[in-house]
């Protein structure tokens, strides 16, 4: 098991000066294809093309520019009062060539005394939704432009989430992979599913639980789990708007947060992160019998997020302690542990959507953090020479040794 240090490296890791609740990466290729104009208005523009130059090439140097960049989105602050530490939506910017997140937001958006406490990003670019004290907003993307570069920003959408107004807090919520559903839980324990964009209700649930800790759609679409912050967890079926089947909890456990992902085109897998009084469990579950396939205990912590590559290959599981493992979703056995990553509780956790695998993690001692993690064959394959080379020097000087050469 491999393990890092604190402070080993230094520029992937920045405080802004918020407690952080929220965090992900950017869907940059969507955010692209959504700030393309609609055919009827870029045939307009193509009839003005030889008065004003060429369109579709100024469209592919903004997708040049933003394509080249990598925007991590986060969402926190210090809440109602007068503690003097701000509310706001952040982007900040992440190289991977040099390992760094940008010393300070590239765009920040204040949202005044309402804090942003949690946070789904639209899968295909179509915004951000955050959880305010007693309601959700909606913010979108938007191209903040100078003499000398061009960068992504954020804006309040002025689209109102009428059915998300005076709803109270919500302490979870989630886009399904198309982004045409959306979910939010509330601490009364109301559940909501609403088609999206039109906010037309799928299902509207008061007593899902006592207070609703995180929701996941299977990658079908038919299927929302959703966990409590105590009993078993539920298996929602979207079709018929009803309980399908509980996801019952065994001896000490008390289930934090669960993600599915897809085996194949047909089958998909839960993973739900469990706390345990020895720490914390990753129980895998059969979605077509809703029966436990497997539990293992990952860490001796209890958890405090939980995340799920977008190739479904790594689980990522974040401790009250500050610590972050990243864990083999076959074996279960852990690969990398980041240890004191953060001072405070880790309360964000989120895998980049592409193959450069980075994991962005949030805290609420005001600290992101990315990871970037090596691709085990690459590294794997450099280790094996060395032990080739090392096997040879050895026999070399048995060789040596044995004709005298050397004493």
């Amino acid at each position: 098991m491999g393990s890092r240090s604190r402070n080993e490296e230094s520029h992937n890791l920045q405080k802004y000066g918020v407690p952080l609740y929220g965090a992900g990466w950017v869907p940059y290729d969507q955010v692209i294809r959504s700030t393309h104009k609609p055919p009827k208005q870029q045939d307009d523009d193509d009839k003005e093309e030889d008065q004003h130059g060429s369109k579709d090439e100024a469209v592919a140097d903004k997708s040049d520019d933003i394509r080249r960049n990598y925007y991590v989105v986060l969402a926190g602050g210090g809440g109602a009062g007068n503690s003097g530490i701000r509310n706001a939506v952040l982007l900040s910017h992440f190289d991977f060539a040099s390992n760094s997140l940008s010393d300070q937001p590239v765009a920040e958006l204040r949202t005044d005394s309402d804090l942003p406490y949690r946070m789904a990003i639209h899968p295909h670019g179509d915004g951000i939704i955050c959880a305010l004290q007693n309601s959700c907003r909606l913010f979108e993307w938007d191209e903040v432009e100078n003499t000398e570069i061009r960068r992504l920003g954020v804006k309040i959408s002025e689209k109102v989430l009428s059915q998300l107004e005076n709803v109270g807090q919500q302490l979870a919520l989630t886009f399904d992979s198309e982004g045409t559903i959306f979910a939010a839980g509330s601490e009364n324990g109301n559940l909501r599913v609403f088609k999206w964009p039109s906010l037309e209700i799928i299902l509207n649930e008061s007593e899902a639980h006592a207070s609703v800790k995180d929701l996941s759609f299977s990658p079908d679409g038919k299927f929302l789990v959703s966990l409590g912050n105590r009993g078993p967890g539920r298996v929602w079926d979207l079709a018929s708007s009803a309980v399908a089947t509980p996801l019952a909890k065994e001896n000490d456990e008390l289930f934090a947060s669960c993600r599915f992902f897809p085996l194949n085109n047909e089958d998909y897998v839960l993973y739900i992160a469990a706390i345990t009084d020895r720490g914390a469990s990753i129980v895998t579950w059969n979605t077509t019998t809703w029966k436990r396939i497997r539990t293992k205990q990952v860490v001796r912590e209890p958890v405090s997020s939980f995340n799920v590559s977008a190739d479904g290959k790594l689980l990522a599981v974040g401790t009250a302690s500050g610590d972050i493992s990243i864990i083999d979703s076959s074996s279960l056995q852990v690969r990398t542990t980041v240890k004191k990553a953060h001072l405070g509780i880790v309360t964000a956790l989120a895998f980049s959507y592409d193959s450069r695998l980075a994991l962005v993690s949030a805290s609420m001692d005001s600290s992101v953090r990315v990871t970037v993690i090596e691709d085990k064959k690459k590294s794997g394959g450099l280790n094996l020479w060395i032990i080739i080379f090392i096997l040879l020097l050895a026999m070399a000087a048995y060789f040596l040794k044995a004709k005298g050469i050397i004493p």
